[in-house]
């Protein structure tokens, strides 16, 4: 740690900003020896294609219109990916509650040797007569108990 304070484990050249990295791109391009100058750039400075395409521009790179484009359509692209991913995340873990898992409907609690105990998917659906494959538009359970006659809830089991 220097007298500025804490030192960041990102490298410098990823931190820079705009003005800082045009300068420093000076000085970089004629070390460069990959053979795509935006892709470089890009991961040299931690920056997009498109930003990278950009600066290049304004120290006189030249790209052609249909080059640019087709960046834009691949940056579109990875962004919707993203979304979509990020909402199959979110929809995963709105299924399954932190007290929950595919084998048990309620874990309480975990022996020392690390497995969990509590009551099972079959032992809640047999009890309360509760259709966990099928679920109303609600995307709640179906209770099934619901549709039986009357008189079978009435009888006694012995």
């Amino acid at each position: 740690m220097g007298k500025r304070g804490k030192s960041s484990s990102v490298p410098r050249h990823k931190r820079m900003t705009r003005q800082a990295r045009l300068q420093a791109a000076k000085h970089w391009i004629p070390t460069y020896l990959g053979e795509n100058i935006v892709k470089g750039y890009s991961k040299h400075f931690g920056v997009d294609l498109l930003c990278a395409v950009k600066e290049l521009e304004m120290l006189a790179y030249r790209f052609t219109p249909e080059y640019k484009e087709q960046l834009e359509k691949s940056e579109e692209n990875r962004i919707k990916q993203m979304q979509v991913r990020k909402s199959k995340k979110l929809e995963n873990e709105m299924e399954m509650p932190p007290w929950s898992d595919a084998t048990f409907y309620f874990i309480a609690g975990y022996t020392s040797g690390g497995v969990p105990y509590g009551v099972t998917w079959e032992e809640m659906a047999s009890d309360y007569n509760i259709d966990f494959n099928h679920s109303n538009s609600y995307g709640r359970p179906i209770d099934i108990k619901s549709n039986n006659n009357k008189e079978e809830e009435d009888e006694i089991p012995f």
